[in-house]
């Protein structure tokens, strides 16, 4: 893979005051790769936008908290809702790239990620009018063999990656053995910032704990634990929403029970569990410590 340490450490800032990254994917709540199956893209078109009121929703609570943050936007709904980028970026948070309409790394040979990583940038710098940094591939999908993601993203123009989640889980998610703290990746084609996801070290294995479902689904605890044990070494977390979690009313789909409950469980407890997690914990966008990390890993 290529890894060296960035040097991410107490000298970032103390466990007292560090910021964690708090961060938004912004997809439908039809585009989650689970429902592939069930809902083709060919239907996306038809289906009820509900993303729009989702993101209104979280950038209202963001912004009563005083909170920043980093915004993972499919180039798919920037080029069909242009409005919701442009809100995010009137409301002083980043834009960054989910890719173009969510279609994992390990299903696209490098020509076709190339085209989606490409393409979702310029969609979204021009409709941001800002310059587009960081990448989050679609359901951390940047896995064990496809490391060539990381030059593709290099040659693209992106400064940080954020896929890469230090968990063992499949074929399609997770990269076990990673750092789980930032640390660069060396490439042929230049080295990338990568910010993992967080998580909770228990009896000798990596436990996620950076949001989505976990938050969802798993008592407040095991993400609040995280947090505090990764601010107690001096490092920032990572933690992630998407807008669909905060939205109980959305349309529900005929999927497989596994799926189902995985989607659907806990929708109706996440606005207050985000509520209780920006009083506990102090955020910000990713951008706002990019340089202090890049400093102390020159």
């Amino acid at each position: 893979m290529g890894i060296a340490s960035a040097g991410v450490g107490r000298s970032l800032t103390t466990a007292m005051t560090i910021k964690h990254f708090f961060t938004i994917d912004v997809e439908e709540h039809f585009q989650v790769s689970a429902f592939e199956r069930v809902v083709p893209r060919r239907d996306w078109e038809r289906l009820e936008s509900r993303v729009e009121r989702n993101v209104d929703r979280i950038l209202e609570i963001l912004g009563r908290h005083g909170v920043v943050g980093t915004f993972f936007v499919l180039g798919w709904v920037a080029e069909r809702r242009p409005a919701v980028v442009r809100a995010i970026v009137e409301a002083g948070h980043e834009i960054a790239s989910h890719g173009w309409e969510h279609r994992r790394a390990t299903d696209l040979a490098p020509e076709e990620f190339r085209r989606d990583v490409v393409r979702a940038k310029q969609v979204l710098e021009d409709t941001s009018g800002a310059p587009v940094l960081g990448y989050r591939a679609p359901s951390f999908s940047i896995v064990p063999g496809r490391e060539w993601a990381f030059d593709v993203l290099l040659e693209a123009g992106y400064s940080y990656d954020s896929s890469i989640f230090p968990v063992r889980r499949s074929s399609t998610y997770g990269y076990p053995g990673a750092p789980a703290a930032p640390h660069w990746i060396r490439r042929p084609a230049g080295r990338l910032l990568e910010l993992p996801m967080t998580i909770l070290r228990r009896l000798g294995q990596n436990l996620p704990a950076a949001g989505g479902a976990y938050f969802r689904m798993l008592p407040y605890g095991l993400v609040r634990r995280a947090l505090t044990e990764v601010a107690d070494r001096g490092v920032p977390g990572m933690f992630y929403l998407h807008p669909w979690e905060l939205d109980p009313g959305q349309p529900r789909f005929r999927v497989p029970l596994t799926t189902r409950l995985r989607h659907y469980t806990g929708l109706r407890r996440t606005t207050a569990r985000l509520e209780r997690l920006l009083t506990d914990f102090e955020f910000t966008a990713i951008r706002n410590e990019l340089e202090a990390v890049r400093a102390r890993a020159a």
